[in-house]
């Protein structure tokens, strides 16, 4: 069977890796051509100059038949179908004494000696070859020759073949070309798998990104000037004795723009890039991980000042001493090595290592260490602020309407990363594109919002009455006990049209970004979560599995609040957790609780009071409010969305015929901006 990794050209197989290039494919097809060619050639020369073997007996009769047979006068020559038939009187005494038949034409004519080697050449032009061991002992054959007048000559026999020369020459010529090529591409297979030694960095000596192109992150900025300062002017800091920083660790949630900051840098400076992923380190090859990392810092010194980056280096980075392959397994080696290139017998001045990870709980405390990773700048997420600056240089290149207003957006946009932003920005520009429209609009831009947070809506998916009418109760559930709980951030936008994995939404979003949690927003989290749950047992008299995303966040919250956050009267102000938090290969395989049983059970009865406690307050809520809640289904079964205004006037109480009449009076101004309602 074939292997998954390896092609067949010309029935030859060869790794995918050694013909990805286009250069690699022709060179392997001239390589075959070449040697297809060169056989060629030295078959067509070699059935030139060889001819038939045949055997001497026959040889010498073709060639002493042919001086009998130009002897008309001692003997007769009868012609008969084909058939020579030779007729010769010896003795002159008129009776013929010998006869002899030879086939038509293969009377030989001409013959060239080389050695015992004889080639005669026949009337018909046909080429016989054979060996005739007694040539030089007895002259008779000779002689006969001699006097028949048959042309003979002692030469080689090739001599004579100009193009079955020329064939065989060039036919050895391009053998020798094919073999060049081959131990060519051999020594290069072999360099090939010597490199794997080497670094796979990629050298970036004119980075163009600066500390403008990065945004929302004022105070990161300030940490890494200095390292800016370090590498332009390192006299200014060495003459009052301050020793540049080894390196430079970046941390922080994923998309928040650690490698931007990386590059940054570099182009502040001015001095080469040096860049490669953690995973470029390993390999199944014993030592190669080691030795790339001696590599990368060797061409590092020889372009100081410089820079290291060291993307995702948790991927060899992790705690040392455990896991599967104990203590010398190839990635230990590896970080072993990155180790003492960052602070080891050799000075490496001028060279600043950065790093980035998401992971810095499970990084080796000896690569934390002062001397190795002296800085730790933590990327958070951005906040109102910086994602609208984030926002206004993502759309630097972007054709945007008038009235597009980034600090709206910014404010709904809560818990948005760098990159999710971005994304946002690209998602709009699409849809523009898609209704073929000249500029970015605030439609647009609500659109990449909701496709960020939920995915695409699926309005072509058929929906029926019934899933139609339990999904809206469910979604006026959450909508109406987020109203009611006083922590709960505001309702935006409640809606029964499928986003993603959902079958419908209900979107809050926070008036302002919140460093912590309370004890009671958490408390009214979890009963707003039930309450799509708790709708469907009053009215529906079932339920469904729509909730199961729900529980999971209720069951979630509700653990961290008794284990983790100590917001149980009962357990008090202490952790239950595991000693092991994390599970990977290089730490502990598997987790060991650290209480007992019986405050296990403790701990499922406290989930189970905070749950079931939430879940009456929420009965409670749509009980006291089903007016409101048969209202509200009923708007979102004829208009799938409705958005806060709309939410609003149902709490005040008006029923759904008012409310769809102000939907449709309001219809045209919100389809033109639809954050207006957020100004």
């Amino acid at each position: 069977m074939l292997s998954k990794n390896a092609i067949s050209l010309g029935g030859f197989f060869f790794p995918k890796e050694q013909i990805l290039s286009k250069k690699s494919r022709i060179i392997m097809w001239v390589v075959i051509a070449l040697l297809v060619v060169a056989v060629i050639a030295v078959v067509i020369a070699t059935s030139l100059d060889r001819g038939t073997s045949i055997d001497s007996s026959d040889f010498i009769r073709y060639t002493t038949n042919y001086g009998a047979a130009q002897k008309n006068d001692s003997g007769e020559v009868i012609n008969n179908n084909g058939q020579v038939t030779l007729q010769f009187d010896d003795d002159g005494d008129g009776t013929y004494d010998r006869t002899t038949t030879v086939p038509a034409g293969e009377v030989i004519t001409r013959v060239e000696i080389n050695g015992y080697q004889l080639t005669g050449r026949a009337v018909n032009g046909s080429v016989y070859t054979t060996y005739y061991a007694s040539l030089y002992s007895s002259n008779s054959v000779i002689s006969t020759w001699d006097e028949s007048g048959l042309d003979y000559n002692f030469s080689n026999p090739n001599s004579g073949s100009y193009w079955s020369s020329i064939i065989t020459v060039g036919g050895l010529i391009l053998l020798c070309v094919v073999f060049w090529l081959i131990i060519r591409s051999t020594a290069g297979g072999a360099g090939r798998t010597m490199s794997f030694a080497k670094s796979k960095a990629r050298i970036s000596t004119n980075i163009k990104v600066r500390f403008t192109d990065v945004a929302g992150a004022e105070e990161e900025k300030l940490e890494l000037a200095e390292v800016v300062e370090f590498l332009k002017q390192p006299k200014k800091f060495s003459d009052l004795g301050a020793r540049i920083p080894k390196g430079v660790l970046l941390v922080g949630p994923p998309g928040t723009g650690k490698t931007l900051f990386a590059k940054a840098v570099a182009g502040e400076a001015g001095v080469p890039f040096f860049s490669v992923s953690g995973s470029d380190f390993v390999e199944m090859y014993v030592g190669v991980g080691a030795s790339r990392v001696r590599d990368l810092f060797d061409m590092a010194k020889k372009n100081q000042p410089c820079i290291i980056f060291v993307d995702e280096i948790d991927a060899v980075g992790r705690h040392r001493g455990a896991g599967l392959g104990g203590g010398n397994d190839e990635r230990e080696q590896t970080l072993n090595q990155i180790l003492v290139q960052m602070d080891g017998f050799e000075s490496n001045e001028g060279v600043i290592v950065m790093a980035a990870t998401n992971r810095a709980d499970i990084l080796d405390p000896a690569l934390m260490r002062p001397g190795r990773f002296d800085r730790q700048i933590y990327v958070n997420l951005p906040d109102v602020r910086g994602r609208e600056q984030i926002l206004k240089v993502h759309a630097r290149n972007k054709p945007l309407a008038p009235d597009v207003n980034f600090k709206t957006i910014a404010r709904i946009t809560s818990g948005f990363s760098g990159a999710d932003l971005a994304n946002l920005l690209n998602e709009a520009a699409i849809l523009a594109a898609r209704q073929n429209k000249q500029f970015i609009g605030n439609q647009e831009l609500y659109e990449g919002v909701n496709k960020v947070l939920m995915g695409p809506q699926k309005k072509s998916r058929i929906v029926t009455e019934s899933d139609k009418r339990i999904t809206a109760y469910h979604e006026a559930g959450h909508a109406i006990v987020a109203r009611k709980c006083k922590h709960c951030d505001p309702v935006q936008e409640v809606s029964i049209i499928p986003r993603g994995n959902a079958a419908g939404y209900t979107m809050t979003r926070p008036d302002n970004d919140d460093a912590h949690m309370s004890r009671e927003k958490i408390k009214d989290f979890i009963c707003m979560a039930l309450g799509g749950r708790v709708a469907e047992e009053l009215v529906i008299k079932d339920i469904t599995t729509g909730a199961s995303n729900d529980l999971e966040r209720v069951t979630e919250m509700a653990k961290k609040m008794v284990t983790e956050w100590g917001m149980s009267e009962k357990l008090g102000l202490m952790t239950y957790g595991s000693n092991s938090q994390t599970v990977f290969l290089g730490k502990d395989m598997e987790t060991h609780n650290t209480y007992s049983e019986e405050t296990a059970k403790l701990i499922d009865e406290e989930m189970h009071s905070i749950i079931n406690t939430a879940h009456e307050r929420a009965v409670n809520i749509l009980t006291e409010n089903r007016s409101i809640l048969d209202n509200m289904a009923r708007v979102l079964i004829e208009k799938e969305t409705i958005y806060s205004e709309e939410v609003d006037l149902l709490m005040e109480g008006k029923n759904h015929t008012e409310v769809i009449q102000y939907m449709e009076e309001h219809d045209s101004s919100r389809a033109e901006n639809p954050f207006k309602r957020y100004e």
